[in-house]
């Protein structure tokens, strides 16, 4: 649903590396990945569940590949021994902005976690979709999303970059454990917006930032939460990154959303919205009856 979209813009926001983009890829241009250990007859499922075109590229990912890129930071156990996730990639518009879709087969990686780590790998301007033929983590479509566009782009993503995405979507995921995962969006958010606006000079002035982010959001992180941050944004500062599209990226995702909420759609949302919530007090005084 297109207002989930926009929460998610507004939500997670991460690095934009505009040196990368779709060279060869036209909007519209549809690429698949798969996981390398599906069946047949669970690729022709993907595919059709995803909508595929006749003659799709497809990118293979391999379970040696999620270890590669997420077995310094995920439990082996929880990436497994077997690539079965996949996912879609829809070129769209440029300005257009991601669209993360993920089904109910995807238990660990949410759409917010997706968007983090693809933007930060440098993907924008496309519609996602993440899917598998059962219950599980979501690392191969992770991997394969950063593959494709990769390949697609004709560009090698550096190594750091890659990383990089990989360590913030981590970090996402521990966070939204304690806090949730859209405050855990939001801190992220704030912290890289804060970052554009005035690039820390030193420790102190980083910390200050996560710290006064956090306390903004009603946020009390631990003294090892705001370590593993700074570690974190140190990292992610030292890549080549154009801080001044990070704001411009955030000012955008303000924008689609005033524009949804003043729309239609918004409005029917926002009426929605109040119905449930006018129903769910009914509800509990009936109970109380």
């Amino acid at each position: 649903m297109r207002y989930k979209i926009i929460l998610t813009f507004l939500l997670v926001f991460s690095l934009i590396f505009p040196s990368l983009s779709f060279a060869d890829a036209a909007p519209g241009d549809v690429i698949i990945t798969l996981g390398e250990n599906l069946t047949e007859s669970q690729k022709e499922a993907i595919l059709k569940e995803m909508n595929a075109p006749e003659n799709p590229q497809i990118v293979i990912v391999t379970n040696e590949e999620e270890h590669q890129y997420l077995g310094n930071y995920i439990p082996k156990a929880k990436i497994g021994t077997r690539a079965l996730s996949s996912a879609s990639i829809t070129i769209g518009e440029e300005g257009s902005g991601l669209d993360v879709t993920v089904t109910k087969n995807i238990t660990t990686i949410t759409e917010e976690m997706y968007a983090n780590a693809l933007i930060t790998a440098g993907v924008k301007d496309a519609k996602i979709f993440v899917t598998a033929p059962g219950n599980v983590s979501g690392t191969a479509a992770l991997t394969g999303l950063i593959k494709a566009y990769e390949i697609s782009s004709d560009i090698v993503i550096p190594e750091d970059v890659k990383q990089a995405a990989n360590e913030e979507m981590v970090e996402t995921t521990k966070l939204s454990e304690k806090f949730g995962a859209e405050d855990a969006a939001a801190l992220m958010a704030k912290i890289k917006d804060e970052i554009a606006k005035n690039a820390p000079k030193n420790d102190e002035e980083l910390r200050t930032i996560i710290i006064n982010a956090a306390n903004d959001l009603g946020i009390t992180l631990t003294d090892a939460d705001i370590a593993r941050l700074m570690d974190l944004f140190n990292k992610l500062m030292e890549l080549n990154i154009d801080w001044n599209q990070v704001g411009e990226q955030l000012h955008l995702a303000k924008e689609k959303l005033t524009n949804f909420l003043g729309s239609e759609e918004g409005q029917n949302f926002l009426d929605k919205l109040k119905e449930f919530f006018v129903n769910l007090i009914d509800a509990i005084k009936n109970f109380f009856k």
